[in-house]
C-alpha cells in the first residue's frame, strides 16, 4: 500500500464499536488474504478518504494489503483530476504502473479516482493495458468489482453519478499515522466557482447525517485518534440539503463543531476548507472558546478584486472579505488564517494583480497557497476569451510568493523564545537525528512542521517545546518540562539571566 502526502501508521490494536471497523495501515498489511492489492491514491484528503474506504472494502472480502507493487495481484491506482499538475501526476503513475504490468511485475490495473470519472471516454480508449476503470460514483463497489472480474466477467468500465456516502458500518483503514485522521462530512459542492470543476466531477452537495459522522469520530478517537481534520468541499454549507429535503434535519456546521467537542479523548478538531461567506459570528464565538477546537481558519479566497471576483462567480465582494477578516481577528487575535489565490484567471489586469499583492502585504496571511489559473474542460472559466498567457501567470505567481515568504520568515520568527504545545510524529523526514511534530496552527501535509533537536517524546505524544529558531516554513525547538515552565515562572530572574 502506498499514499501520497500520507505517514505511516504505527499502532497494532484493531477497534470495532457498533458494527463498523476502521483498521490502521499497520494492521491491514498484517490481515492475511487471498489477493493482494496495492494502493496508490493522489491528489487531495477527500480522495485518500475514498482509498481508505476502497481498502476497508477489500480487507473485508478477503483480500490483502501490500506495500509493493512489484508481485502484487493487483494495483489500484486512485486518481486525482482537479488541475494540471494532479492530472500529469495521475497519468505518470498509470503509466509506471503499466510498464511494471508488461514486465510482470503486476498482474492487474485498476485506474480508479476523479481522473477516471472526469475523462472516461478518453482514459479508457488511451490506456488499453489498464484492466478496469472505476469512477468516482463506483469506487465502494471495488471488491464486488474485482471478484466478478476474476470469475470471468469482461466488463471493463464501471462509472455512476457520484451520489455514494459512506454509512456507520462502512469500512475503511486509516492510512494516516494512528493519533490523526481525515474525517470527510459530505460529498460534492453547492457552489459553482468558474474556475472548478469539482461539480461535474464530485456533483452537488450531499452532507452526511450528524449521527453517522459522530459514530465515526468516537470509533477513530477508540482507536487512538487525537486529532481530527474535517474535510468537504465547503464546510460552512454542511447540512444545507439536508434542512431543504429531510423533515426535521437541524444538521449546521456550528452543530457538528459542537457535537465533536464533546467527545473524550480528542484533543484538536481543525476544519478545512470554509468558504469565508459561510463563517458566521455563531462559528466565530463557537471556535474561540471551544479549546478542542483549533483556532485554524483555511480559507479559499482566490481574490480580492471585486471584478475578478465577480467573474469567478464568488458570492463576497472584497470589502465582505476584509469585514470578515477583520471579525474573525477581533475575536480570536492568536487565529492562523491560511488561504489561497489564483493569478492569471481570465481578464485579470495588472491593476487587479497589483490590488491583491497590496492585500496580501495588508493582511499578512500565516500560509498562502497561489495557483496559477489554467483553463479546466466545461467551467466557465474555460470557455472565457481573455486568458493570461503562461508567462504573466509565472511572474505574478512568483512575485506573490516571494512577498508572501517575507511575510512567513517574519511570522515564524515572531515564534522565537516561545513555547508551543507540539504532537509528536517520529523522527524527521530529513534526518534521524531530529524529531518532528506540529503546533495546533500547522495542518498535517500542507503546513510546515517543529524539528525538535533537544529531548525525547513518544510518537503521538503531545509536549511542550521552546521554540530556539526558524525557517522559512519550519520552526526548531527544544522539549521543556511542564516543571521547568513552573519554575521559570516563579523565578523569571533566572530566564532573563
Amino acid at each position: 500500500m502506498s499514499e501520497s502526502r500520507t505517514q505511516e501508521n504505527m499502532s497494532n490494536q484493531a477497534k470495532v464499536v457498533a458494527n463498523a471497523t476502521i483498521l490502521n495501515k499497520s494492521q491491514a498489511l498484517n490481515v492475511e488474504g487471498t489477493k493482494k492489492v496495492h494502493f496508490v491514491s493522489l491528489g487531495c484528503a477527500k480522495n485518500l478518504v475514498d482509498g481508505e474506504i476502497m481498502l476497508g472494502t477489500l480487507l473485508k472480502e478477503g483480500y490483502s494489503i501490500t506495500d509493493n507493487a512489484d508481485g502484487a495481484d493487483t494495483v489500484v491506482v486512485n486518481t486525482c483530476g482537479f488541475i494540471d499538475d494532479a492530472k500529469r501526476e495521475s497519468i505518470s503513475k498509470i503509466l509506471e504502473m503499466s510498464e511494471m504490468k508488461q514486465a510482470g511485475q503486476i498482474k492487474k490495473l485498476v485506474v480508479a479516482g476523479c481522473l477516471t470519472q472526469r475523462y472516461k471516454d478518453d482514459l479508457v480508449g488511451e490506456l488499453p493495458e489498464a484492466d478496469l476503470f472505476i469512477g468516482s460514483g463506483e469506487f465502494q463497489n471495488i471488491a464486488k468489482i474485482l471478484k466478478n472480474n476474476e470469475a470471468g466477467d469482461t466488463q471493463k468500465t464501471f462509472f455512476a453519478l457520484p451520489t455514494y456516502l459512506q454509512e456507520e458500518h462502512t469500512p475503511r483503514v486509516n492510512s494516516g499515522p494512528e493519533y490523526r485522521a481525515y474525517l470527510k462530512i459530505s460529498e460534492g459542492c453547492l457552489k459553482r466557482c468558474a474556475f472548478c470543476a469539482i461539480p461535474k466531477i464530485r456533483g452537488n452537495l450531499q452532507s452526511r447525517r450528524l449521527k453517522a459522522i459522530l459514530s465515526e469520530a468516537k470509533l477513530l478517537v477508540a482507536g487512538g485518534v487525537r486529532e481530527l481534520n474535517i474535510i468537504s468541499h465547503d464546510f460552512t454549507d454542511y447540512g444545507f440539503d439536508l434542512r431543504r429535503k429531510v423533515l426535521n434535519a437541524t444538521e449546521t456546521p456550528v452543530e457538528l463543531l459542537a457535537e465533536l467537542a464533546k467527545i473524550d479523548g480528542l484533543d484538536w478538531v481543525r476544519v478545512l476548507y470554509l468558504y469565508p461567506d459561510g463563517i458566521t459570528d455563531d462559528m466565530i464565538q463557537l471556535i474561540k472558546n471551544e479549546p478542542k477546537l483549533v483556532k485554524y481558519f483555511d480559507m479559499p479566497l482566490q481574490h480580492i478584486n471585486n471584478e475578478v471576483l465577480k467573474r469567478m462567480n464568488r458570492h463576497m465582494t472584497g470589502e465582505e472579505i476584509r469585514e470578515r477578516l477583520a471579525k474573525i481577528r477581533a475575536e480570536i487575535p492568536e487565529a492562523v488564517i491560511r488561504t489561497q489565490f489564483i493569478v492569471g484567471f481570465p481578464g485579470e489586469t495588472e491593476e487587479h494583480f497589483q490590488e491583491l499583492l497590496k492585500f496580501v502585504e495588508e493582511q499578512r496571511f500565516d500560509r498562502v497557497g497561489c495557483f496559477m489559473y489554467s483553463p479546466e474542460d466545461n467551467t466557465a472559466g474555460g470557455k472565457m476569451v481573455d486568458q493570461i498567457d503562461e508567462e504573466t501567470k509565472q511572474r505574478r505567481h512568483d512575485e506573490l510568493m516571494a512577498l508572501q515568504m517575507e511575510i512567513s520568515k517574519e511570522k515564524h520568527q515572531a515564534f522565537v523564545g516561545k513555547t508551543v504545545r507540539v504532537l509528536v510524529e517520529g523522527f524527521s523526514e530529513e534526518t534521524d537525528l531530529l524529531l518532528q511534530g506540529r503546533m495546533s496552527q500547522q495542518a498535517p501535509d500542507i503546513d510546515g512542521v517543529v524539528l525538535i533537536n533537544d529531548g525525547q517524546a513518544e510518537v503521538g505524544e503531545m509536549v511542550n517545546v521552546r521554540i530556539t529558531d526558524s525557517h522559512d516554513y519550519d520552526l526548531i525547538g527544544e522539549i521543556v518540562t511542564d516543571e521547568q515552565i513552573r519554575y521559570e515562572q516563579e523565578n523569571p530572574e533566572t530566564v532573563e539571566a
